[in-house]
């Protein structure tokens, strides 16, 4: 078994506050062995510490949060960015054409760009899994139905820290069933449900100085484009 974070975020992200490195140094602090950097709408810095995993004794995964026209979608195991902005289905296929798979984080947190508020039922369980434990809540109920609708349709299930601050990488993590240790085979298991989830709710005040904190970054890069 593997433990694997898939859902952080880096300072590319515009609500994101640390390098590649901090990210991969407090994953490797916390004994886990593979790393997603899923950063909103961008790939690049995914894509820097998949490079540099081995050299922190992980295995890193690409990967990226995509808005869609009806909320977040993660993806994994791309080779190029996927354009935001597109409807739920079409960003499905672009995803499962570059070789990838979809998680739908958070589906059910509207204050958060979860996706069930705006796509059928039927289309929400076309994705490849669902993130059935978001560490960033204020209460389990958001989560409890997203493993109940997993459940209920059969659809393998995922855990993510949605870590915005480094430190915060680990908090909720997939333990995948493997027999190697590279990211094709930890997304291969992750479609095929060979996976169980591990978390810790992120403690409210931590959520507080994460929310504050990217509304803050956000804030300023607005400010310096209309410089």
């Amino acid at each position: 078994m593997l433990s694997v974070e898939l859902h952080a975020h880096s300072a590319l992200s515009h609500d994101g506050r640390d390098p590649v490195d901090l990210l991969l140094e407090q994953a490797a602090a916390v004994g886990l062995d593979a790393l997603a950097v899923t950063d909103h709408d961008e790939i690049d810095a995914s894509i820097e510490a998949a490079e540099r995993a081995a050299d922190y004794g992980l295995v890193g995964i690409v990967g990226m949060e995509v808005t869609t026209a009806a909320g977040h979608l993660l993806a994994f195991g791309i080779d190029d960015l996927i354009p935001s902005g597109l409807g739920f289905a079409e960003t499905l296929d672009r995803i499962h054409a570059d070789g990838g798979i979809a998680v739908v984080p958070h589906p059910f947190q509207k204050t958060r760009h979860g996706v069930a508020a705006h796509v059928s039922e039927a289309a929400l369980a076309s994705a490849d899994a669902i993130e059935a434990y978001n560490s960033r809540l204020f209460t389990g109920r958001a989560n409890r139905r997203a493993e109940r609708f997993a459940l209920q349709n059969d659809l393998p299930t995922t855990a993510g820290s949605d870590a915005h601050i480094s430190e915060m990488v680990g908090q909720a993590v997939t333990e995948v069933d493997v027999d190697e240790r590279d990211a094709s085979a930890i997304l291969r298991a992750v479609a095929d449900g060979r996976t169980s989830v591990v978390g810790r709710r992120t403690p409210w005040r931590v959520s507080l100085r994460q929310f504050a904190g990217g509304a803050k970054r956000r804030a300023l890069r607005t400010i310096a484009d209309l410089r």
